[in-house]
């Protein structure tokens, strides 16, 4: 991806925003695995499940019904089938072109015509090619096709594989080019009437029914342990609850308006206090990485020359006369949260909260209050950016910041 980007600047527009958003998912997942295996993740909570069939053993709550070895079973039926969705998901759901329009076909709700009139059944699609590229989008759908099948079982692979090896010698990519050169779901603004043989002998029609068919039997598999494993994962949360009555608990607040509390503060990281600020010094560094070839801390030259300054007026810290860029806090922080506002004692602005470091990032599943820290951009600098890059006097006159 990155070399057609780089190749061509309407490409890496197009791009920008979705590399970016699978680089930043491609680090979180390394900074979770980090966080699980350095604070033993998987031993503490074989412990904490160990303290809770001791505490029902002792109790007899929920006896008969919390059945820990059955939800174990149950866990271990659906896990190659939960994997395989992962891996489909991330292979056939957000991923390409050709994939998006051949999944859109299957599912019938884009078809057009005369109620009553097969014969003038069709589906269109509109040229969409603002927002992406043909040659990069078959290397894509290419190097997906070739992962998916070595990471997921074969009960799982759909049948297009066998296509490849017949008729294609098990070259993913000639297959992509096949499927973009002659499938007519790939030609935008035109008619493709559905009941014609040669719309059901299409090869992105019949690249879709396989692909269609495939998480049909998933979600099958899935739905199998489905309501047993709800049913029993309520009453290991009700036994949680009663057994930790007396301590505080998170409510469900998902998909609400919520407030939370903490204080901005370090911790320590490798046994030496981390810091809880940055300042401009720092990113002006990461930029001279990017100068040197670093794709990441790549910039344009004025905001080097923005960040350089040593004196940045109404916007510099007080106590240190820099510019601060981020500040931590203890916050908790999960998907969802990046952009939430936040406010001092006084009810003042002073950031936005936007990630978590790296021990934060296992949060989801194990809150460290020792080592979990919210990311806050310090508004100072977000405002000193809107003057001096943006321009937004308009935008900062409305939120009375100049």
């Amino acid at each position: 991806m990155i070399r057609h980007m780089r190749a061509d600047e309407a490409v890496r527009i197009k791009y920008d925003s979705k590399f970016a958003s699978s680089s930043n998912y491609w680090k979180n997942s390394i900074g979770m695995n980090k966080c699980i295996d350095s604070i033993g993740l998987i031993q503490q909570k074989a412990a904490f499940e160990a303290k809770i069939r001791q505490w029902q053993d002792s109790t007899g709550y929920l006896k008969g019904q919390l059945d820990f070895d059955k939800l174990e079973r149950l866990y271990k039926q659906r896990f190659n089938a939960m994997r395989a969705m992962m891996f489909f998901s991330e292979t056939f759901g957000r991923s390409d072109e050709m994939t998006r329009r051949a999944m859109r076909v299957q599912n019938n709700t884009i078809i057009n015509g005369k109620e009553g009139k097969p014969k003038s059944y069709y589906v269109e699609f509109k040229d969409n090619s603002d927002e992406w590229d043909y040659d990069l989008d078959r290397e894509v759908i290419a190097a997906l096709m070739k992962n998916y099948r070595e990471q997921v079982e074969p009960k799982y692979h759909p049948a297009f594989y066998n296509i490849i090896d017949r008729d294609f010698k098990g070259d993913y990519q000639k297959y992509a080019d096949y499927l973009y050169k002659k499938s007519k779901l790939m030609k935008s603004d035109k008619k493709i009437y559905v009941n014609k043989n040669s719309y059901k002998r299409d090869p992105g029609v019949m690249y879709g029914e396989c692909v269609y068919s495939t998480m049909l039997e998933l979600r099958t598999d899935l739905m199998a342990t489905y309501d047993s494993i709800d049913v029993l994962e309520r009453y290991l949360c009700a036994a949680k609850l009663r057994m930790e009555e007396d301590m505080p608990n998170y409510s469900d607040a998902n998909m609400t308006m919520r407030l939370s509390y903490g204080q901005v503060g370090e911790y320590l990281l490798g046994g030496k206090p981390s810091g809880y600020y940055t300042t401009a010094e720092s990113i002006v560094e990461k930029m001279e990485q990017g100068e040197k070839g670093v794709i990441d801390y790549e910039a344009e030259p004025i905001m080097k020359e923005l960040l350089s300054k040593k004196d940045y007026g109404k916007y510099a810290d007080k106590g240190t006369g820099k510019l601060h860029l981020c500040f931590l806090s203890n916050n908790d922080i999960t998907g969802g949260n990046s952009g939430s506002p936040m406010f001092n004692g006084k009810g003042e602005l002073i950031g936005l909260a936007f990630d978590g470091n790296w021990d934060s990032l296992s949060s989801d599943i194990f809150f460290d209050s020792q080592l979990a820290r919210c990311i806050g951009v310090d508004i100072r600098y977000v405002l000193y950016m809107m003057e001096s890059w943006g321009k937004a006097d308009r935008l900062l006159k409305e939120i009375n910041a100049k």
